[in-house]
């Protein structure tokens, strides 16, 4: 069965100018990617090397009745806020986004107190990333056009007990390195969409909260495949699995599963689509402990250039089916259970 040291807990992924790879089960004081001492081959502006960092917030939020997924991130030629949400009982979706050229919303090198926001009337959102409080607190409200105003009120409870994170320093290259923390955590909170108030209680809520940063590829290619919800005995249960561009990925990789807060950490995983990303997702290791298909039901596809960046992103709401293994060898069979693919393009 595969296994992966969890670290003792360091404070930073950087030490004396170089990054440190591994895995885990605290987040770090800071993740400041600018300490890297010369993270290219070939020296470079401040200005030039520093715009290579792309870095994003993802929370997604999910109950028997509806799933908001929410984007925030700096791809530095430009920055995007999008949010999602879907009605499982009637099926109505909604996407808001916002784009802005050029760099200027910069995320908190720390999550142990740090606040994150948007001044604009009618698309405002505020995070208070507060680990120190065993806390995380994403609040929206979004009055747009021809759209359903949307406003939330979320709380994620991070406190020890109930969430064991996934912290990871994965490596591009010698000198460039991703940086992830990922965490499935009870939600509570409200919501009113289309004019209809929804209560989530985070005994039935689940939500992934992950932070990226990293020194990514010009062109950035990532597969995520995640879902939440309950076991039949009740179990808070929850996977969040990546392919990405990384290296020696069967030493250190982002892939995660959660019961009742326990982590797991997964082995490297092979994602392919042999009907293409509207059919069938096959998702697999080597270990045999992933053996899953994913079946989309309904998409959203965006696309983006300005100037010389490029933007691709296809992201499908469906059903999982397989099985997943737990590092106690417990098998968790998944039968028609919701989540999401996303499949990125990035070249910026």
């Amino acid at each position: 069965m595969y296994t992966r040291e969890i670290l003792p807990p360091i404070a930073s992924p950087v030490v004396d100018g170089m990054p440190v790879f591994g895995t885990w089960n605290k987040a770090f004081e800071k993740v400041d990617l600018k300490e890297i001492r010369k993270p290219f081959r070939f020296p470079l502006l401040n200005l030039f090397r520093d715009s290579r960092i792309r870095e994003w917030h993802y929370f997604n939020v999910q109950d028997n009745n509806y799933l908001l997924e929410a984007v925030f991130g700096n791809y530095k030629l430009f920055r995007m806020a999008q949010i999602f949400i879907f009605d499982k009982e009637n099926g109505q979706k909604s996407v808001f986004r916002k784009i802005k050229p050029a760099p200027g919303l910069q995320l908190p090198i720390s999550l142990s107190n740090s606040y994150l926001d948007s001044n604009s009337s009618q698309f405002f959102y505020r995070i208070h990333s507060w680990l120190d409080a065993d806390t995380i607190k994403f609040d929206i409200n979004i009055e747009r056009r021809r759209q359903p105003q949307l406003t939330a009120h979320l709380a994620y409870n991070m406190s020890a007990q109930d969430v064991t994170p996934a912290v990871v320093s994965l490596a591009f290259s010698e000198k460039r390195s991703l940086c992830a923390y990922k965490a499935l955590a009870p939600v509570s909170g409200d919501m009113v969409f289309g004019g209809k108030h929804v209560s989530l209680k985070k005994e039935t809520c689940s939500g992934f909260f992950v932070d990226y940063k990293g020194y990514f590829p010009y062109k950035m290619a990532s597969t995520y495949c995640s879902a939440s919800g309950f076991t039949d005995e009740n179990k808070r249960f929850g996977f969040h699995i990546a392919e990405n561009q990384t290296k020696e990925t069967n030493k250190n990789n982002e892939n995660a599963l959660w019961v009742n807060g326990k982590l797991t950490p997964l082995p490297p995983v092979l994602i392919t689509m042999p009907n293409g990303p509207d059919a069938d997702w096959i998702i697999q290791d080597i270990e045999g402990m992933v053996d899953l298909t994913f079946t989309p039901k309904d998409q959203n596809r965006y696309g983006l250039n300005i100037l010389l960046a490029k933007t691709e992103l296809i992201t499908q709401l469906g059903v999982y089916n397989g099985m997943l293994m737990n590092s106690d060898g417990e098998q968790f069979p998944i039968k028609n259970f919701f989540g999401m693919g996303e499949k990125i393009y990035l070249r910026v």
